[in-house]
């Protein structure tokens, strides 16, 4: 005679109990979740104390959000929960388009972060978006086109990045203009060019609860030097995606786990004098170039 087992005969009634869902994917989500979660809690043989902790954890999580800190994104980054997401869509959209045989893959995608600010002001091609912004001063051009190599005219780039110490416009408390950032259009040719600054490594906020538990996997906290764009196109996926800094620290050891080989840019220096925009530079600068392609989108 087969004993039954209470704990596992719970985990059944909680997921019958939402057997009358009208949503299938909801019901497929709750049941994974619900499932899973029991497992976790038998597996680890969890303690009262130990699960008000992860209650109280997470109550401070969503307390030390604001309108300019998402730290249950943070979270999610720290945890490789949202480059998880990020590679399982785009592993989708690339099954979807492999019986078109681009000649090339598309630009890969890694994770947003939390200081996205929607909204950046519209520039013209060749602008300086760091005015006021402290950092080497940096020269991006390439080129957005879709999988085939071919050009594509008004592109939108979304970007945005720290200063040359790695701190964004909205961690500066009383800070209400936007810096570092603009969205631009690619000319004909689907060309790009903008001034900013070279990124730097940068730790992430380490006065939350999200820091907190870092400190407790006995990790750092850094990421490697990036710039982060976001790109679109009708009739094309877009991307969201981040340019790495060649030989920045942190590489190999992003606390969210987000570079990819790909993405990696050599940043050349250069000395003072005459930029290849005609601009004359009083001190050395830098220039990285990337060329982006997009995916035709499927429907």
């Amino acid at each position: 005679m087969t004993r039954s087992n209470p704990q596992t005969e719970l985990t059944q009634a909680v997921v019958d109990s939402i057997d009358k869902t009208r949503d299938p994917r909801f019901k497929e989500l709750m049941t994974a979740l619900i499932v899973k979660l029991h497992e976790f809690i038998r597996e680890v043989d969890l303690k009262p104390e130990e699960w008000m902790a992860a209650i109280e954890f997470l109550t401070a999580t969503g307390k030390t959000c604001t309108d300019k800190r998402q730290e249950f994104i943070l979270l999610s980054d720290t945890l490789g929960a949202s480059m998880q997401v990020v590679m399982l869509a785009q592993a989708r959209a690339s099954a979807q388009a492999a019986g078109s045989l681009p000649a090339t893959a598309a630009t890969e995608a890694t994770v947003q972060g939390p200081y996205y600010w929607p909204g950046a002001p519209d520039r013209e091609l060749g602008s300086n978006i760091a005015e006021g912004v402290a950092g080497e001063p940096a020269y991006y051009t390439g080129q957005v086109t879709d999988t085939e190599g071919k050009p594509l005219a008004g592109a939108l780039l979304d970007v945005w990045s720290g200063d040359g110490e790695g701190v964004y416009d909205m961690q500066v408390e009383g800070q209400t203009e936007m810096l570092a950032r603009a969205r631009f259009r690619t000319d004909a040719q689907g060309r790009y060019a903008f001034w900013s600054i070279r990124p730097s490594f940068y730790p992430i906020p380490m006065d939350g609860p999200v820091g907190k538990m870092i400190e407790g996997m006995g990790k750092h906290p850094n990421r490697p030097g990036h710039i982060h764009f976001m790109l679109s196109m009708p009739g094309h996926a877009g991307v969201t995606t981040h340019l790495f800094v060649a030989n920045s620290p942190y590489l190999d050891s992003d606390v969210v786990f987000g570079v990819r080989d790909s993405l990696v840019v050599d940043f050349e220096r250069h000395e003072a004098g005459k930029a290849p925009d005609g601009r004359d530079m009083d001190k050395p600068w830098w220039s990285a170039r990337h060329d982006f392609r997009l995916a035709p989108a499927r429907h």
